[in-house]
């Protein structure tokens, strides 16, 4: 498995929010084409579902008031088992899938964060949806 293409880094400098400059195009094509060429794993499907609810919970939290964080962070957290559940029926995702995933949400602290790993993750879909050619 390789770490350096499923442990995306948000920010080039957090404190700053700075994101890094990388992130949206060359990050997100690298991990599509990897995530993309991994036989019968990772179908687009799947993946949307993930994506779907990603965007769901940064809607909310741009919505809710700042003290429902607490309750958008733990529906966050859920993608990880979601995603085991995933890989471990049938390998509808892949390993690096889920790494990418838990990775993901380990850096995310507050509402900026959510909303950068949900950009993020637009960014991943494009490319995925041109790399990923079966339904």
């Amino acid at each position: 498995m390789s770490e350096q293409v499923t442990d995306i880094r948000f920010w080039a400098d957090r404190e700053k929010k700075i994101p890094d400059a990388t992130i949206f195009w060359q990050k997100a094509e690298r991990l599509s084409q990897v995530l993309a060429n991994q036989g019968k794993s990772n179908r687009r499907t799947q993946i949307r579902r993930f994506y779907d609810e990603v965007l769901r919970l940064d809607q909310d939290a741009k919505r809710l008031p700042e003290e429902q964080w607490p309750s958008i962070q733990a529906r966050l957290n859920l993608l990880v088992p979601k995603a085991v559940y995933a890989w471990g029926r049938d390998n509808l995702v892949s390993e690096e899938f889920v790494e990418f995933i838990k990775n993901s949400v380990k850096q995310i602290d507050n509402k900026e964060d959510l909303a950068m790993f949900a950009t993020f993750f637009e960014a991943f879909m494009g490319f995925y949806r041109k790399e990923k050619k079966e339904q």
